[in-house]
């Protein structure tokens, strides 16, 4: 069930880095989307202490990270990668299911979900 979620190993070290400093190594990380952005849809990443009914639950770098089955079908073969620039660093998130995004690249929709757009 891996193909849901793609997670370099970048992006890994940075999110247990992230664990380590909040100090939270116990916690799963937790990937998901929700109405709103100026596309229809936001990305969702955050810590979270417990599994709920119908998540998804894969092993990827050594986190254990979960999706919930809402969030799924938009994020099949989605890639989380992590990029360091003279600018300094961030997440990247590489959706094939989007089929229109926003500048901030947070934000997007699919073919079969529209969301609900906001004002950015």
């Amino acid at each position: 069930m891996s193909e849901i979620l793609i997670i370099t190993e970048a992006a890994a070290f940075q999110i247990k880095d992230m664990m380590k400093q909040n100090e939270e190594e116990d916690a799963f990380l937790r990937v998901g989307i929700k109405g709103g952005g100026c596309s229809g849809l936001s990305y969702g990443m955050g810590f979270d202490h417990e599994k709920q009914e119908g998540d998804t639950e894969l092993e990827l770098h050594g986190l254990t990270v979960l999706v919930d089955k809402e969030s799924a079908p938009a994020l099949k073969g989605t890639v989380i990668d992590f990029k360091q620039s003279m600018m300094g660093g961030g997440f990247t998130i590489d959706n094939p299911n989007a089929i229109a995004s926003c500048g901030c690249g947070s934000s997007f929709r699919t073919a079969v979900n529209a969301g609900t757009p906001e004002e950015c």
